[in-house]
């Protein structure tokens, strides 16, 4: 695929200095060898230097950006090069998906499908994929080769389910959903109750998962059933890899959370929240909107404040975590000041 600068400026709405009609048909990042007829971006100005070096046809960069040296590309001068490039990334997979949709139609065999299947139109479903009974597929939905859906699920139209996902009974997925492979949605609760006898009992989940529209579920993401009533993972939520989200949780709209986090169960995280990576949730925990979590936060008590950033575990204020982590780095020295005025405190109390 082809597209002048030209083109690509007036589609992101930026101001073009120098030729518009070269051709791209490449994305690149700025600080690796761009070929000619590549496309990439400038957002912080560390990297200005490949500016000057890169072979790009064109590069994304600030309205405000003036060049301290000749540059050999395009420039089309944007409001933000991030949000930009990212519009330029999704209008990009947004043609790739219609190509793909061209190209995968149809039920490949192997495949088993249960009773009372609905389908829309377009839909793709992979070789060695397994189907239960009264399920209903949206338009254009693709199911790629070697998933399970269980009974009862419905997925909306525009969703992709990768390779060998698994989605347990009565599982409800919007449209634009993406479902990457590996990911386990629907699985049981951990709900078990201690015995007498030191024996734990299961607890039966009867409830079910919710992704509404435009959620994505990174590969090996697990969301678990809820034990009554459902687990709901509002519209525009984005979960990365490897994440662990437990029963009965509530993740609020456009919810943004990193790799190795878990969600402990009927815990209620709000809309607009970012969760860094290896973040731990208790459970039955409140998050207010907005939240901010940095990396290896323990959070065991609920956040009532929007707008709150925190770290640490258990995680604090992210500008006293900033303190107290220049005190512990003083511990070694401080443990020795304590140590000489207790000798001298010994000496003066003897003599």
């Amino acid at each position: 695929m082809k597209f002048t600068v030209k083109q690509i400026a007036d589609l992101l709405g930026g101001e073009i200095e120098g030729p518009g009609d070269l051709e791209i048909d490449k994305i690149a990042k700025i600080d690796e060898e761009a070929e000619e007829g590549s496309i990439c971006f400038l957002a912080n100005q560390k990297y200005e230097n490949y500016i000057y070096q890169t072979n790009a046809a064109a590069v994304l960069v600030s309205k405000d950006f003036i060049p301290k040296k000749p540059v050999k590309a395009t420039l089309i001068k944007v409001s933000d090069p991030y949000i930009a490039f990212t519009a330029l990334l999704e209008e990009y997979q947004k043609i790739l998906n219609q190509l793909k949709s061209q190209s995968k139609q149809g039920i490949e065999q192997p495949s088993v499908i249960g009773a009372d299947f609905q389908a829309g139109d377009q839909v793709y479903i992979g070789a060695f994929s397994y189907i239960g009974a009264n399920c209903r597929l949206g338009a254009h939905v693709k199911i790629y080769p070697h998933t399970y859906i269980g009974n009862n699920v419905t997925i909306d139209d525009h969703t992709i389910i990768y390779a060998g996902a698994k989605i347990y009974d009565d599982t409800l997925i919007g449209k634009h959903c993406t479902v990457h492979s590996g990911a386990v949605i629907g699985s049981e609760g951990f709900g078990f109750a201690p015995q007498a006898d030191g024996t734990y009992k299961n607890i039966p989940q009867l409830g079910n998962v919710i992704l509404e529209d435009y959620v994505n579920i990174g590969a090996n993401t697990t969301v678990d059933r809820a034990t009554i009533g459902s687990t709901l993972v509002q519209q525009g939520v984005k979960l990365d890899n490897l994440i662990q989200v437990g029963h009965n949780v509530v993740i609020g709209a456009n919810t943004v959370m990193a790799a190795q986090s878990g969600v402990a169960g009927s815990s209620k995280i709000g809309k607009n929240c970012i969760i860094a990576g290896q973040v731990g949730i208790a459970n039955s925990i409140q998050i207010a909107d907005y939240t901010t979590l940095g990396a290896k936060a323990g959070v065991n008590s609920s956040i009532k404040q929007e707008k709150t950033v925190l770290i640490g575990a258990p995680a604090i204020d992210y500008k006293n975590f900033l303190k107290s982590s220049v005190i512990f780095k003083k511990l070694p020295e401080l443990q020795k000041r304590v140590e000489e005025l207790e000798e001298k405190i010994v000496n003066l109390t003897s003599t």
